[in-house]
């Protein structure tokens, strides 16, 4: 294949994993699993798709870096479950948006990485976006749901570090653990689930597609293309997700969740596209 479609190919499959991951608060609100149950049975099913994708290994060497990144992908993965059922879908995929902010702060003690100007002016705009979303009339889930979403946010935020920080290893690796780790967990709580048609073809779409074929296309993509496109091409993700369970269910963020979604995703893509230009200078 050329170059260009080489390319071509990869937007393709940044667009369609963008839309998977997007498809999660839809489904994670309609089944009638509890939280620990779907974390479990999504990630059994994910982790044999990576185990495939790595050409089925029978033997695994993690290292210590890799086992703190599974831990934080299972962090991530189970608090954004649980935000997604005690507050609206858009809180959830907006407030967990919002990992930028906890990779430059713990970057800067985990990898001595030092902010930059223009980390800390997305810092602040993200922030003003974080402080709207708790401006809306909120019960306790609602709130709670808000908290468990950041949360999920950091959790992510220490994936990615602990990821960058690996000279070897590739993040399938990392990632697969973290799967075996989400089912080992779930699993009591998995098994004393009802398993009706409906929820095992839910959980099997979750686990099959959306997690598992997707970060499989993810880490096939993003080896092809530039991380500013990257970045750019998955911010369809924090718009789809609250689009799709309106469409269905007919869920509505507040006005002022709204407008601090805008504010995240906004200083997020304005910061990839002011780091690809200092990467290009």
């Amino acid at each position: 294949m050329s170059p260009s479609g080489t390319r071509r190919q990869a937007i393709f499959f940044l667009v369609l994993t963008a839309i998977l991951w997007s498809s999660s608060g839809l489904l994670v609100k309609i089944i009638s699993w509890q939280p620990l149950s779907i974390l479990s049975g999504r990630s059994i099913l994910s982790a044999a798709v990576f185990w495939i994708f790595l050409k089925c290994p029978t033997r695994f060497r993690w290292t210590r870096l890799q086992v703190v990144g599974a831990v934080g992908y299972v962090g991530g993965q189970l608090f954004f479950i649980m935000a997604t059922k005690l507050t609206t879908a858009a809180n959830a995929i907006f407030l967990q948006y919002t990992l930028p902010i906890y990779i430059v702060l713990f970057g800067y003690w985990f990898l001595n990485e030092r902010p930059q100007r223009a980390d800390w002016i997305s810092l602040i705009v993200i922030f003003t976006g974080l402080f709207l979303f708790f401006g809306d009339d909120l019960n306790f889930k609602g709130f709670y749901g808000n908290i468990l979403a950041i949360v999920s946010g950091m959790s992510m935020a220490v994936l990615m570090l602990c990821m960058r920080k690996q000279k070897d290893g590739t993040p399938a690796n990392t990632i697969l653990l973290g799967n075996i780790l989400g089912a080992l967990i779930g699993l009591p709580f998995l098994l004393q689930e009802s398993f009706s048609p409906s929820s095992l073809g839910i959980i099997s779409y979750l686990g099959i597609f959306q997690i598992g074929l997707s970060f499989v296309l993810y880490s096939i993509a993003i080896k092809q293309v530039q991380a500013l496109e990257s970045t750019l091409i998955l911010t369809l993700e924090p718009i789809l997700n609250p689009l799709w369970v309106f469409l269905v269910i007919g869920e509505t963020p507040g006005h002022l969740a709204l407008i601090g979604g805008m504010f995240v995703i906004c200083a997020v893509s304005a910061r990839a596209v002011v780091s690809a230009r200092a990467s290009a200078a």
